[in-house]
């Protein structure tokens, strides 16, 4: 489990295709001896396992795998060599939950529609499919990228967030730009919720 919080920009060394799907090696800041093999990392948004790891005078790095149905909802399949990735430890107990809980499971993409750069902010407008729009609601949370957002504003299938200088200086959002695709992780929340209401329903 993670809360979005994005504590380290790491970039892809290396992407290669396995019998399971692919395989990335991702530099990171984090000091791997303080990590297990099998420790879960959020990169991009998508909850990997790390399948091996080194700290190195070139950079440290870690290994993980991402299999057919990753590839077939995420962006992870579009990923290339040198491309930057947010990414996040798992929540330990006791930890400070600075955004929102997020499991890592990528419920599919979302596409950005509009930006608009502001003196103190950047504004994005995002589309998401009928599937998971009903999930976003105004002022609630939602996952983008592997980033906890507060959405602002929603109308239809569109919804928007604002980023605050600090947010683009240390993601990959500085980089986003419209017709670019998204990870999208609706709340936990708003999943049980709606799934209560369905059971109230037919009761």
């Amino acid at each position: 489990m993670f809360t979005g919080i994005v504590t380290d920009l790491g970039e892809i060394l290396t992407i290669e295709d396995i019998p399971a799907g692919k395989r990335s090696r991702i530099r990171t800041v984090y000091d791997t001896d303080t990590f297990d093999i099998g420790a879960s990392i959020s990169c991009g948004g998508v909850c990997h396992t790390v399948t091996d790891k080194a700290n190195s005078s070139n950079g440290n790095w870690f290994d993980i795998e991402s299999a057919a149905e990753t590839l077939a909802l995420t962006t992870v399949a579009d990923w290339q060599a040198g491309q930057k990735i947010n990414l996040e430890r798992s929540l330990t107990m006791g930890a400070e939950l600075g955004g929102h809980l997020v499991l890592g499971h990528v419920d599919g993409v979302a596409t950005v529609v509009k930006r608009e750069d502001h003196p103190d902010s950047v504004y994005f407008q995002f589309e998401a499919s009928d599937e998971f729009a009903p999930f976003i609601a105004r002022k609630g949370s939602v996952a983008l990228d592997g980033t906890s957002l507060t959405v602002n504003e929603v109308d239809g299938n569109l919804f928007s967030v604002f980023l605050i200088p600090h947010t683009l200086e240390v993601t990959t959002w500085s980089e986003r730009q419209v017709g670019d695709k998204i990870n999208l992780e609706v709340d936990m929340m708003a999943r049980y919720a709606a799934r209560l209401a369905e059971f109230a329903k037919t009761g």
